[in-house]
């Protein structure tokens, strides 16, 4: 019979320490924040649309409408 030593049936687990209070906000100040950040995304995305639009548009793949290309599924209404 083996015995089991007590370090071998401990798991270790890493503990993170407890947030120091530097870096703790009240749930107003929390609130305050969030609504600050989302207010910049948003005012920064207004300013710079037509750069974001072509960045999306640059790496979306496009159709190929190759007339070799089989045609399993019918042709694509326009949006």
């Amino acid at each position: 019979m083996r015995s089991t030593r007590k370090s071998e049936a401990t798991v270790m687990t890493s503990k993170r320490p407890n947030p120091s209070s530097e870096h703790a906000a009240s749930d107003e100040a929390a609130a305050y924040i969030a609504q600050m950040l989302m207010d910049l995304a948003l005012q920064f995305e207004a300013n710079h649309f037509a750069q974001i639009r072509r960045h999306y548009q640059s790496i979306t793949p496009r159709r190929d409408d190759n007339p070799r290309q089989l045609n399993l599924f019918g042709r694509h209404p326009p949006f």
